[in-house]
């Protein structure tokens, strides 16, 4: 496999994708009218964009093994964007965030769906709880989608403890994300383990071993933590860079959106760690606040930047990427998949989006 297979992997999982939603919208439409605006909103979600990161990585982590290529289990893979797309429908509820993608996020797009119907009751609250749900709605089709893969009952049980560790571990890592917020820690330990669980692990580590569970060699999952660990943290640092300096005409984000939101992330640990007492001050009161202007934005930019922060967690991503295809060297993963999974590492972490 090199980069253009991996390509070609992208557009199999992409065409699963379009099949499998194609035919629950239709389901969902049967029921009624009512949920045209659901099974609209789904597939347009689930098959408009996304990096498809965590079922590339599972697959490759299957491939790397040594297994032959299947395509049942490039369908089993692909359950765990569905996953993905649970945490990102719920994300953007907890953040309060407006856009995902250069779109309406889904709880804004069921509020003005209900505002334009002029439904009664509260228009927000509409929204929220239909994001809620088609969140949900999400995770049981990832469930569904590995159960209709094709893959045999024995591989279908040997991945599910790995993806039920996933799921656990994420919805653990957005519980700390919420709770840092609220208890406006400044600590790097406690950001760093943040980033491992909410995203690092159920990114990258997870699914390659959840691959390796679908080989049926799960003396893999060792090799697969030592490179998946740094460089899933390495990916939510790159995240996080992102969300304060990201250009929103490509993050489908606003500038600063992080800082508005009061993420308590290992780039504003260190810079408070850095910085002097009035520019702490600043960049406190600046965290969880809305009405941010563009000028307070840049401003809490350049502090970032002067604090040394930003050079620190730039170091902090190419040390941890080094770290993990280090151990990607020195394993016994096939040697052609190894070369795809550096690359991957470089894209994880050089990513601009």
């Amino acid at each position: 496999m090199v980069s253009q297979d991996l390509s070609q992997l992208r557009q199999k999982i992409d065409g699963v994708l379009v099949e499998f939603t194609k035919v629950r919208s239709s389901a969902l439409t049967d029921i009624g009218a009512e949920l045209n605006p659901v099974a609209a909103a789904m597939s347009e979600f689930i098959t408009d964009g996304g990096k498809r990161f965590r079922p590339i990585f599972a697959y490759l982590g299957y491939l790397g093994t040594g297994s032959p290529e299947r395509e049942e289990i490039v369908r089993a893979c692909t359950a765990l964007e569905l996953v993905h797309v649970c945490a990102l429908i719920h994300d953007d509820v907890m953040d309060g965030s407006d856009t995902r993608r250069n779109k309406p996020a889904i709880h804004r797009l069921f509020q003005s769906l209900h505002d334009e119907s002029s439904y009664q009751g509260n228009s927000e609250r509409f929204g929220l709880a239909s994001a809620i749900l088609l969140g949900d709605l999400a995770l049981v089709w990832a469930d569904r989608l590995l159960v209709e893969s094709g893959i045999s009952r024995e591989e279908f049980i040997n991945a599910q403890e790995v993806f039920a560790d996933m799921r656990d571990e994420l919805m653990a890592g957005q519980y700390l994300d919420v709770l840092e917020g609220a208890l406006a820690t400044t600590s790097v330990e406690r950001s760093l383990k943040v980033a491992r669980f909410k995203s690092g692990k159920y990114s990258i580590e997870r699914p390659l071993h959840f691959g390796a569970a679908l080989a049926g060699k799960p003396e893999f999952n060792k090799t697969y933590s030592d490179f998946g660990l740094p460089l899933g943290e390495a990916f939510q640092l790159r995240d996080d860079v992102l969300g304060v300096f990201g250009n929103p005409a490509v993050t489908g984000k606003p500038a600063g959106d992080d800082i508005r939101e009061g993420k308590r992330t290992v780039l504003i640990a260190v810079t408070m760690e850095n910085c002097e007492k009035s520019e702490r001050e600043i960049v406190a009161s600046a965290l969880g606040n809305e009405s941010l202007t563009e000028s307070d934005v840049t401003t809490v930019q350049e502090i970032i930047t002067r604090s040394g922060a930003l050079a620190e967690v730039e170091k902090l991503i190419t040390d941890l990427t080094n770290q993990a295809i280090s151990a990607l060297r020195h394993s016994s993963v096939e040697g052609k998949i190894a070369n795809v999974l550096e690359e991957m590492a470089i894209i994880a972490t050089q990513r601009s989006v």
